[in-house]
């Protein structure tokens, strides 16, 4: 199945932290990545004290792990980067968020797809889409939602290395 994942984060160095999780995550077993947004540079929002600016992209996978096997796994690519969890919103080294997972709807406690913020988040959609110029993704209509986050901060992030990782 395809699955979109989004790549966040705001310590250590950032970007060198995004790639080694799209590294660790094209090597989860049965999955791989087809695509990769380009990189956003953000703003903290809805927190409540300063933060250092994030960086965020997008990728679309094809992975045969369940939704939840995927979230437990991304988590675990978390922790390994040096991801901990303090508090709500707190800045993070890495950040992997499942925001898509072809043909499921679903909430539970530990999850919930479409992930709950990507219709009012710009470091989500922009990213989203450069995957999906047409403004849906594996069946999100998202075309409404990208016009209502225009006046976020956000801009393009190009590497100094300018490499893809795919």
């Amino acid at each position: 199945m395809k699955a979109v994942l989004g790549f966040g984060g705001n310590l250590g160095v950032p970007l060198e932290n995004i790639r080694s999780a799209l590294t660790a995550v094209s090597n989860l077993c049965g999955t791989r990545l087809l695509r990769l947004s380009r990189y956003y540079l953000s703003e903290a929002v809805e927190v409540s004290e300063a933060q250092p600016s994030y960086i965020n992209c997008a990728a679309e996978i094809e992975t045969e792990l369940s939704p939840h096997a995927l979230l437990g796994a991304c988590l675990g690519i978390e922790s390994a980067l040096g991801r901990t969890r303090p508090g709500y919103k707190s800045p993070r080294t890495v950040d992997i968020d499942l925001l898509l997972y072809e043909g499921v709807s679903l909430e539970s406690k530990e999850l919930t797809v479409p992930h709950p913020g990507i219709l009012r988040r710009a470091f989500v959609l922009l990213p989203l889409s450069d995957l999906y110029p047409n403004a849906s993704a594996l069946g999100l209509d998202y075309s409404c939602a990208i016009k209502d986050v225009s006046g976020q901060s956000i801009e393009l992030f190009i590497p100094d290395d300018l490499t893809m990782e795919l």
